[in-house]
């Protein structure tokens, strides 16, 4: 049977979250239909089909691609996302684009929180099919009507490994003994909770007494109303500061808090979050935490004078940059890519003067762009090696597991284990490394039950990274597992520090009588690592003999644009960034590869050598540009 038809995929522009749509395209192009992304140009026209000029924008670009099958992709507030579906559907049907009018559109799918996916589902019945997240490869191209026969080799074929954690999980969370463990109680150093604490002296006195990991978790409510959402937040921060579980909470700050902190806002969109937007709110809720450290988002300009104020209000645990992102690329910020890296470095300056912790906040944003497994590990060195060269003593390895969901386990550990190699290659007297993993954003499904699973399965991936040492991971950002449905109150965020807790201890019991063996999967993960090792090392010494000064301003933009770092589906700042958005990537066995277009593996020195050719131009376009 051969199925004619082409994908377009749509969000909206103020919906940051793109991972989902990438994976989506990734998989239908590997099935062999053609994906159209829709780019920012079609998503502002969406957000005002009041517009006779975006409707029409939108009808050439359906009707030049043919597109037939059409996918809305909205993760934000459910009301918004049912507003804006429904304009776009009765826009359609107005103009005639559906094949039962005559047009070229034959079906229409929404994907978004579950309450939005209710409400589109009880308004359309089924005309619409919805994705509500956390559904498998499997079921999300059953789904788009993919025939057996199209499925890939990976989604016929998953890891075992996956597999046997999932079913440990399973079994852990039906014993529920989970729900009566006891916060772990860390008081026992001096400056425990007061305004000289520090992760690093949490770190080491719970070292010292086998308490590790310490446990992040993340949490900001957003409501029309600020001062309502303040507020709340302020009762949630009380109620997570006792019972303790939390040792580092991360505040989850609005887009405008980042963004336009200590501004008017109004009449500006906001992209959820709690909205902060002064020095004492920030006070105050150091003042309620106690004796949780504290951190929260670094802002999207002006990074150096917000860094300050978290430094001065919140005695920030650790500060946390993503050097290319947050920015003109993503539409987070305003500042252009080379003002960001100017203002990020400045800020790596500062941190060093602080003695505070920095972490890399860049790989995974490379993945939810599409990039390949060895430009994720390559990103994140060259900002721990930027931070070194600033001054910085202590680095947070943030590593996010499963992105894209469909990574096989085997393939994450592999990943990971180089990952901590190469970042440690840099360790010191002066320079210290500690590896935080943690679930993937586009992970759990909005079933809470089967998240639940998911949580405690990925807690034991966590587990193999480092399994001969007791002492790793150093801390672990706990996602909660209601994140796939609805954000998580403190009671959730306690509730999945329970479950990481028991699955951490019991995955390491099972393992130790053993009754889980890992050994059967080790020859796959070194092979794999011994590819991803040498990959990765090839990119960084051709960056490193190529670009003069690599990691200042100049060399970090240079290695961007001139196409180290594989970014297919960036979204913005395309024309600026051409180098990276011209190789492809595809899932093969789990891992993420870039590949020619015949779908053939690509070498890192091909990648490396192709690079190596454009450091020249972008360095000349530089100069110009400060000389203009």
């Amino acid at each position: 049977m051969i199925v004619i038809c082409v994908f377009g995929l749509l969000k909206s522009s103020i919906d940051a979250h793109t991972i989902g749509l990438n994976s989506v395209a990734n998989l239908l192009e590997e099935c062999g239909f053609t994906v159209v992304l829709s780019d920012s140009k079609v998503a502002k026209a969406i957000e005002a089909l009041d517009n006779t000029k975006n409707v029409e924008f939108l009808q050439d670009w359906i009707v030049s691609n043919s597109i037939s099958k059409l996918s809305f992709s909205y993760r934000l507030d459910p009301d918004d996302g049912f507003i804006l579906f429904d304009r776009l559907y009765q826009t359609l049907k107005r103009i005639r684009l559906f094949r039962f009018q005559g047009g070229p559109v034959q079906d229409v799918y929404f994907a978004g929180l579950p309450k939005a996916c209710e409400i589109v589902s009880k308004s359309y019945l089924n005309q619409v099919k919805v994705f509500r997240g956390g559904e498998t490869t499997k079921e999300t191209l059953e789904i788009f009507g993919v025939p057996v026969d199209y499925l890939p080799y990976d989604v016929k074929n998953s890891s075992e490994y996956d597999d046997i954690r999932l079913q440990f999980a399973d079994e852990l969370i039906k014993k529920d003994l989970y729900k009566y463990l006891k916060p772990i109680d860390r008081s026992g150093y001096k400056s425990f909770g007061k305004k000289d604490d520090s992760v690093v002296s949490r770190i080491l006195y719970s070292r010292g007494n086998g308490q590790l990991p310490l446990f992040r978790a993340h949490i900001g409510p957003y409501l029309e109303d600020r001062e309502k959402a303040v507020t709340l937040f302020r009762d949630w921060v009380t109620q997570l500061a006792k019972p303790s579980f939390v040792d580092i909470l991360s505040i989850g700050t609005s887009q405008l808090s980042q963004s336009n902190f200590g501004e008017s806002w109004n009449h500006l969109p906001n992209g959820g979050g709690v909205p902060i937007n002064s020095p004492e709110e920030f006070e105050e809720i150091w003042n309620i935490s106690r004796p949780m450290l504290v951190r929260t988002y670094a802002g999207t300009k002006n990074v150096p004078t917000l860094a300050r104020i978290y430094e001065r209000t919140l005695n920030i645990a650790w500060h946390a940059l993503s050097f290319w992102w947050f920015c003109k690329t993503d539409g987070r910020g305003p500042n252009s890519v080379l003002d960001n890296l100017r203002e990020h470095l400045e800020t790596l300056c500062y941190i060093a003067a602080t003695g505070k912790p920095f972490e890399p906040n860049t790989p995974h944003h490379f993945s939810f762009r599409g990039s390949d497994d060895v430009t994720y590990i390559v990103s994140a060195y060259l900002a721990a090696k930027a931070a070194k060269t600033c001054g910085v003593k202590s680095l947070i390895l943030q590593n996010m597991l499963n992105t894209p969901r469909s990574t096989w386990g085997v393939q994450d550990i592999a990943k990971s284990r180089v990952l901590l190699s190469l970042v440690r290659s840099l360790e010191d007297y002066s320079f210290k490394v500690f590896l935080q993993p943690r679930a993937g954003l586009d992970y759990f499904s909005p079933d809470l039950e089967k998240a639940k699973v998911q949580l405690a399965a990925i807690t034991a991936m966590m587990d193999d990274i480092v399994p001969s040492d007791l002492s790793s991971p150093d801390i672990i950002h706990v996602v909660s597992y209601s994140e796939g449905s609805h954000l998580a109150t403190p009671d959730v965020v306690n509730e999945s520090i329970q479950i990481t807790m028991n699955a951490l201890s019991e995955y390491r019991r099972l393992k130790r009588k053993g009754w889980i063996d890992m050994e059967s999967y080790e020859k796959e993960i070194t092979e794999r690592m011994n590819d991803l090792y040498a990959n990765a090392r090839s990119i960084i010494e051709s960056i490193e003999s190529s670009i003069a000064s690599p990691y200042s301003v100049d060399g970090l933009y240079t290695i961007f644009a001139a196409g180290y770092l594989p970014t297919p589906y960036l979204w913005l700042e395309k024309e600026e960034f051409v180098n990276a958005i011209k190789w492809q990537t595809k899932i093969l066995k789990g891992s993420v590869r870039v590949v020619n277009e015949h779908g053939s593996v690509v070498n890192s020195k091909e990648i490396a050598g192709e690079a190596e050719k454009n450091v020249e131009v972008v360095m000349r376009k530089l100069e110009i540009c400060k000389r203009t």
